[in-house]
């Protein structure tokens, strides 16, 4: 049997497994005893892994596009809905597989009862993201987001008799759903103007032409998609979700689902709105960095003015996602190489560090850094889970944000963007400052326990029966891993290269369509990034843990200001910021029709401005 015919028989294998054994755990949910239902949703998890692994290692020379049911192409016109296996898709299906398992195991020993419904809803979300990653179709796109969006939605509300944890999944669900709503009306939009729902044949049937519908359509993706990624000013609901949802799933959420709001933008411009945008690359891209830069600097300012660990985490995803969506912004296939990579070492580290947070929460019934002062001083092994989480924030080398933010600085200077080196040094200072201030505090005693205590504290979720006397091994061992991993794949011969292939293969539009429509065999598109210096983004990251280690040390020590002239800006600040941070949904519709709103007159007026 060739290897073609071998990945046609599992194409449909990362999909089908996790739904497959989502719905014998439904149907045996009264009957099965939860250490069976642990085994099989792991064993469906690694079976979905080495089904993605193969299907990697059989696209690194061309990619593969799989029709169900034999419905092929016929004159250019897609009459069925595809898969497309590209090297990039392949690695984020990865990834998502490898964060699915690592909470599986970490919940093994953190969860002391726990419901068949838990591996159900898990394997769900595991499936759609899964299928969000690699099918062609746009309308599947959108049917993906939702089957996504549902298991989420029931995993944040998943401890439902506390009140807070349903008014957090509530808030998540109303704001993703309007979001999810804006996707359906552009591909509505996309649909009138085409007749087509493949991306492929939908980018074709455009070509280069945009009109009023084609941009209204694109804003409405990008704003729907921006919704799950937790862009400003769509972000609001990620917080209070990630406050109430249990640690395993925030390893989900933070790790890799908003990363996937900004894929599914990158997907559908390089598959389908590279032509229409071809006149208009000017206008997107100052819109969106500017989008990403306040994205990236709100979250890592609210990440340092919180006190409840979960929170902190939360800032610190919404900061570095903002940094995503400066690198997707460049609209150059090295700048989404680099965020190829950054995605990867940010998903590694982020679950890292929940896990630490989890473990705090398992062994002392507590995520709120001023109640923890000290008391873990003796779990020295968790605290180097922080340690080097935060030195992975900042983008320290070896670690693959490292070698993503060098990508990304590169594109940056190519298009004459200098400034961007300074966003993610100062993102990645402050952010890494406060997983430090965590460290010194939490693990090493010091400072007091005044310094943080402005605005009302968060009411804490018990997630367990705790506090335990004890933190299991099996509870330890996955956040070594991960953080081992983002360090150690920086190892991996010809890393940069992979990633670089990956990336220009998706950005080659006419190659996609052609492989797609066509059934064209066509090698995967490298362009060598030619030297790049590596000097410019050490330095910065340098600078970025040198700020982040002074910061960090300065607010542990007595002479960090309690009233003085120099916090009382801050501390205004940081009122004024979480007062729009209210938690009332009706306030985060309101931010996101106001949001939606302005991108699409802003995209309108900057398209004018620049005569194009």
């Amino acid at each position: 049997m060739s290897l073609s015919s071998i990945v046609a028989h599992i194409t449909a294998l990362p999909v089908a497994t996790p739904l497959g054994t989502a719905a014998v755990l439904a149907a045996l949910n009264k009957f099965l005893p939860r250490r069976m239902a642990d085994t099989l949703a792991i064993l469906a998890t690694l079976v979905t892994l080495f089904t993605e692994t193969l299907l990697l290692y059989s696209v690194r020379s061309q990619p593969f596009v799989y029709w169900y049911g034999g419905w092929a192409p016929r004159s250019g016109a897609a009459l069925g809905i595809c898969f497309v296996i590209d090297p990039l898709s392949c690695a984020l299906a990865m990834l998502i597989s490898v964060l699915v398992l690592v909470a599986f195991v970490f919940s093994l020993r953190y969860f002391d009862s726990i419901g068949t419904m838990f591996h159900v809803l898990v394997l769900g979300f595991l499936a759609a993201m899964s299928g969000f990653a690699f099918t062609g179709d746009l309308f599947n796109l959108f049917v993906f987001f939702e089957l996504m969006s549902a298991s989420a939605f029931a995993l944040c509300g998943y401890k439902n008799e506390e009140t807070t944890a349903q008014q957090g999944a509530l808030n998540f669900a109303i704001t993703n759903t309007i979001g999810a709503f804006l996707v359906l009306c552009g591909i509505a939009m996309l649909y009138s103007r085409t007749g087509a729902l493949n991306m492929a044949q939908i980018g074709r049937a455009l070509g280069q032409q945009s009109d009023a519908t084609v941009i209204t359509a694109f804003v409405f993706l990008l704003v729907g998609f921006y919704v799950k990624a937790a862009i400003f000013p769509f972000h609001f609901w990620l917080a209070d979700a990630h406050a109430v949802a249990p640690t395993p799933v925030c390893i989900l959420l933070s790790g890799i689902m908003v990363q996937l709001g900004v894929y599914a933008v990158a997907r559908v411009y390089w598959a389908i709105m590279a032509g229409p945008f071809a006149a208009h690359r000017g206008a997107l891209m100052s819109l969106l960095l500017v989008i990403g830069t306040i994205t990236s600097l709100l979250g890592a300012i609210m990440c340092f003015g919180q006190r409840h660990l979960k929170r902190l985490l939360a800032f610190s995803t919404i900061s570095h996602t903002g940094l995503l969506v400066i690198g997707f912004a460049l609209l150059d296939p090295h700048a989404l190489s680099g965020v190829a990579l950054y995605v990867a070492g940010h998903g590694l580290v982020k679950a890292s560090l929940f896990i630490g947070a989890g473990i705090l929460l398992h062994r002392y019934g507590s995520v709120d850094e001023l109640e923890l002062r000290g008391r873990a001083q003796r779990h020295h092994f968790s605290g180097i889970v922080f340690l080097l989480g935060a030195l992975g924030l900042a983008g320290v080398p070896p670690n693959l944000t490292f070698l993503g933010e060098h990508a990304i600085d590169h594109a940056a200077t190519l298009v004459h963007q200098d400034w961007i080196p300074v966003i993610f040094a100062f993102s990645g200072a402050i952010t890494s400052a406060a997983v430090l201030r965590v460290y010194g505090r939490v693990y090493l005693g010091w400072g007091d326990r005044e310094s943080l205590r402005t605005g009302k504290q968060i009411p804490e979720e018990r997630e367990t029966a705790g506090p335990h006397h004890r933190i299991p091994a099996v509870m330890i061992l996955p956040a070594f891993l991960m953080v081992i991993a983002a360090l150690g794949l920086t190892l991996t011969p010809k890393l940069r290269r992979a990633a670089e292939t990956g990336a220009f293969t998706m950005a080659d539009t006419a190659a996609y369509q052609s492989r797609v429509l066509d059934g064209a065999h066509l090698p995967n598109t490298f362009a060598p990034p030619g030297q790049t210096a590596l000097t410019p983004t050490l330095i910065s990251t340098s600078c970025a843990i040198v700020f982040g280690l002074l910061l960090a040390a300065w607010s542990l020590s007595p002479l960090w200001p309690k009233q003085d002239v120099i916090v009382r800006p801050f501390k205004l600040v940081m009122g004024g910021l979480r007062s729009l941070h209210s938690g009332h949904v009706g306030d985060y519709v309101a931010f996101l029709t106001l949001g939606a709103a302005a991108i699409g007159i802003v995209l309108g007026l900057l398209i004018r401005r620049f005569g194009m």
